[in-house]
């Protein structure tokens, strides 16, 4: 709190020092995280000058405002703007006939009509019933449909194909009241699958690899997913560098939704994801999942998927992809305590369970204790 800092330096506000009930503080001593269920009583501030973290300060919700009395102007308009937005709920996004609640972890089924996708690839393709049989009745609030694998080292496949693998299953779903969503980075794809019945766009290039997708997007007024990535699937895995891949990863996104706006697309309608896997190493994966909390100064929504991903092997005794389901479970709760809105997971009735008990344990924290 008495480090002297420059006026030049940017802050970040991370929540930490998460607490199990508000009630036992006093009025102004904790703060609810984005709205949800989850509250915290501190906020790490990260010190970047000059592109290097030089500090991080412990500072108490109580205090957060005789903090902000001691910085430059621009760095107190700046620090009130992004922990109004870490604390501000998140509005439910209203997709048709269905509502999309925020102030919950949600869970996205996520459904390969790919041959060669790093999990169960190959199972669905060319089979949109077997396909409409896994994600109805699954528990799942969004059910995620990709026609092109983004694993590491995967071609790109033409648009052709990727609609014609994934517009049936679409058709269906949607016909069947569920939230779908597309997971491309093409926009004629996504038009393809928004005609089709599919609410949400899950672009893994954040809107880097298609001109015409933020133009697209912002004409059907469609939520986006804006996904981190370095590199591309084919070569992203190629030596990935960051010089502080949290901080890096908050600005790249901060930028993205910056592009998204100025091409049409509300900030009300783009919900975030830090990329785990995509052009990252253990560290850099390990550092940002630790740091989750931090990606809610964005103010809009974050989608966490890590599900059966590279990490949980590479910490698991290079356990295999179908070996993976409890390091997934870990990884969702992980990602529910940090107040993640939405978990794109492939193994959903688990995954759900456990947040089911997770929401038990929230919920009666959050209420209050009464005498009989």
């Amino acid at each position: 709190m008495t480090t002297a800092i420059s006026r030049y330096a940017r802050l970040y506000f991370q929540p930490t020092a998460f607490i199990a009930s508000p009630f036992t503080h006093e009025d102004g001593a904790v703060a609810r995280l984005a709205g949800g269920l989850v509250w915290f009583a501190a906020y790490e501030v990260i010190v970047v000058d000059a592109g290097r973290r030089i500090a991080s300060l412990h500072v108490p919700v109580a205090a957060v405002d005789d903090f902000i009395a001691t910085l430059s102007d621009t760095q107190a308009e700046a620090a009130r703007l992004t922990i109004a937005r870490i604390v501000a709920s998140r509005p439910a996004i209203e997709l048709g006939h269905n509502v999309l609640r925020l102030d919950q972890p949600q869970i996205m089924l996520i459904l390969n009509m790919t041959p060669d996708s790093f999990s169960d690839g190959g199972a669905h393709i060319d089979d949109p019933a077997a396909a409409m049989a896994k994600a109805i009745g699954s528990g799942a609030t969004i059910v995620d449909v990709g026609g092109e694998s983004t694993r590491p080292g995967a071609k790109t496949v033409w648009e052709g194909d990727e609609i014609a693998r994934i517009e049936p299953a679409v058709r269906r779903l949607a016909s069947a009241g569920a939230i779908v969503s597309i997971d491309t980075r093409k926009s004629a794809v996504m038009t393809a699958a928004l005609a089709a019945g599919a609410a949400i766009v899950n672009d893994v290039s954040a809107l880097t690899h298609d001109p015409q997708a933020a133009a697209t997007l912002a004409r059907h007024d469609c939520p986006v997913v804006l996904m981190h990535h370095q590199g591309d699937p084919e070569t992203m895995q190629q030596r990935p560098h960051y010089g502080d891949a949290l901080i890096e990863v908050y600005d790249w996104l901060e930028a993205r939704i910056a592009f998204a706006e100025a091409a049409g697309i509300a900030r009300s309608r783009i919900i975030i994801d830090p990329g785990i896997g995509f052009g990252k190493t253990l560290r850099h994966n390990l550092q940002i999942l630790n740091g989750l909390a931090l990606f809610h100064g964005l103010g809009c929504p974050i989608l966490l998927g890590a599900s059966r991903k590279r990490i949980i092997g590479a910490l698991s005794n290079e356990a295999t992809v179908d070996e993976r389901l409890g390091g997934s479970v870990a990884l969702a709760l992980h990602g529910a305590q940090m107040g993640v809105q939405i978990l794109r997971v492939h193994d959903v009735p688990e995954t759900l369970q456990a947040i089911r008990i997770w929401r038990g344990l929230r919920d009666e924290a959050l209420t209050p204790v009464r005498s009989d």
